[in-house]
């Protein structure tokens, strides 16, 4: 099968996208609203861009109504954001928060989640998030026809519960994926957790 991107709407490339570019992890952004309340989303379209310094990005679409989401006004009105990497724990907790609510009602306060103080964030971090990255925004660009809301965070702190790492020898950092078990995205409405972890190291 090949597919010619160039002859589909843009629904249909999307789908196309989201069932073959898998599995992606999934940034679940809190940021702050207007009234100091938090807001807090999950996007997909998301990965590592650069280490120094170190950047992360996520991109985001906009409302059904055509509207900015609000992440990406919280964001571009205050500058700065948190990313969790949710566990399978907190799946459905996760999938509930991409549901569109009025503009400054809290998924937090909906969802009954807790947070905890991070150290050298202006917000909050998930209390059973494994991991999290407090970001400052870095640049956001607009990309396509829609268009897309491109964000780069400039991460400047990582936090990391110490059940899921521990340091060798050498005092590197080794996080045991297992024990992360981070929620994988597929397409549609499909989610996927690890399987089997294979070992393989890299050529001289």
């Amino acid at each position: 099968m090949q597919i010619d991107l160039g002859e589909l709407s843009p629904s249909a490339t999307y789908f196309n996208m989201i069932q073959t570019l898998i599995p992606r992890p999934i940034a679940w952004v809190l940021s702050e609203n207007a009234d100091s309340s938090l807001n807090l989303a999950p996007f997909s379209y998301f990965s590592a861009v650069c280490s120094d310094p170190p950047l992360l990005m996520i991109s985001l679409g906009k409302k059904p109504d055509g509207s900015a989401k609000d992440t990406r006004a919280n964001i571009e009105a205050r500058g700065h954001f948190v990313i969790q990497i949710p566990s399978m724990g907190l799946l459905e907790a996760m999938n509930e928060s991409s549901m569109t609510l009025p503009a400054g009602e809290s998924e937090l306060d909906r969802l009954q989640l807790a947070t905890e103080p991070f150290a050298g964030s202006a917000l909050p971090r998930l209390k059973d998030a494994p991991i999290a990255y407090a970001c400052e925004l870095y640049e956001l660009h607009e990309v396509g026809n829609t268009p897309q809301a491109l964000i780069i965070g400039k991460v400047t702190q990582l936090y990391i519960d110490d059940r899921v790492a521990t340091q060798d020898a050498k005092g590197r950092l080794k996080v045991d994926a297992a024990k992360v078990d981070p929620v994988a995205r597929l397409g549609a409405s499909e989610y996927a957790k690890l399987g089997d972890i294979i070992r393989l190291q890299r050529p001289a």
